[in-house]
């Protein structure tokens, strides 16, 4: 299982990485840089930096990463058992509009396809929320009336769009799937789902920090999510206050 410096690495990892991005952002937005390039640089950087970080922590661990599918320095992840799954740059398509806070960097340590350690940072917001000290689930305020469902701001699912209808819900458009997440956890938004298909470094960090925090994260039909597979690839999920789950799993089970 991970280990107590498994969940600060994480943590740290998230953090410092975000903070480059940050500074990137500013440097290359004052700079007159147009946003493929902020979007580019920002990806290119930070995966750079996060693989670096992990030849040099988790030399023995396997590593995915968004932007690399061979992981240099690494053994292959295939074969390992305890596998690190980073998004570098989670919410690109944000990143690039540096007016807008609602992107992240995902760190994730998965053992034996579940995820046991994560952090998903949020640097616009200087928030960085991890396994290391997750919040609790049982703090926030009960559901309210109105549940709140997080969508995306550009494709919102269908199935979202059918689960808000029948819980009542209000809609809550937002970029990165890291931010999504963090806003069921930390107490902003009340339920996340996704059925348009998304790879494993889109999810394996928010999911384990939902889990250590108390929230309920399976596939949408209620099973677990597994991760390091052959083919990184999950099409759906669902991120949400456990008072909903079993509402939120019947309603797509009778929608499809």
């Amino acid at each position: 299982m991970a280990t107590t410096d498994d969940h600060r690495l994480a943590s740290e990892l998230a953090t410092s990485a975000g903070s480059l991005l940050t500074g990137l952002r500013q440097r290359l937005a004052h700079g007159g840089s147009p946003p493929p390039v902020l979007r580019h640089e920002g990806d290119r950087q930070a995966h750079e930096y996060l693989m670096a970080a992990l030849v040099r922590e988790r030399p023995g661990d396997g590593v995915l990463s968004e932007e690399g599918a061979a992981s240099d320095g690494h053994p292959d992840r295939l074969s390992a058992t305890r596998v690190w799954i980073i998004d570098p740059l989670d919410g690109t398509r944000e990143f690039g509009e540096p007016s807008r806070t609602d992107w992240a960097v995902h760190i994730a340590l998965a053992e034996d396809g579940r995820p046991t350690a994560g952090a998903v940072a949020l640097p616009a917001l200087e928030l960085t929320v991890s396994t290391a000290e997750p919040p609790s689930s049982a703090a926030l305020r009960p559901v309210p009336d109105r549940p709140r469902v997080v969508v995306s701001r550009t494709r919102p699912a269908r199935e979202a769009l059918a689960v808000a209808e029948a819980l009542g819900a209000d809609l809550v458009e937002m970029g990165s799937a890291g931010a999504k997440a963090m806003a069921v956890v930390r107490g902003e938004a009340d339920a996340y789902l996704h059925t348009g298909g998304q790879y494993e470094w889109d999810s394996c960090a928010p999911v384990a920090v939902a889990l250590a925090a108390g929230f309920h994260a399976t596939r949408i039909d209620g099973s677990p999510l597994e991760y390091n597979c052959s083919e990184p690839y999950i099409p759906d999920l669902v991120i949400c206050r456990t008072e909903l789950a079993e509402s939120i799993v019947h309603i797509l089970a009778s929608h499809a």
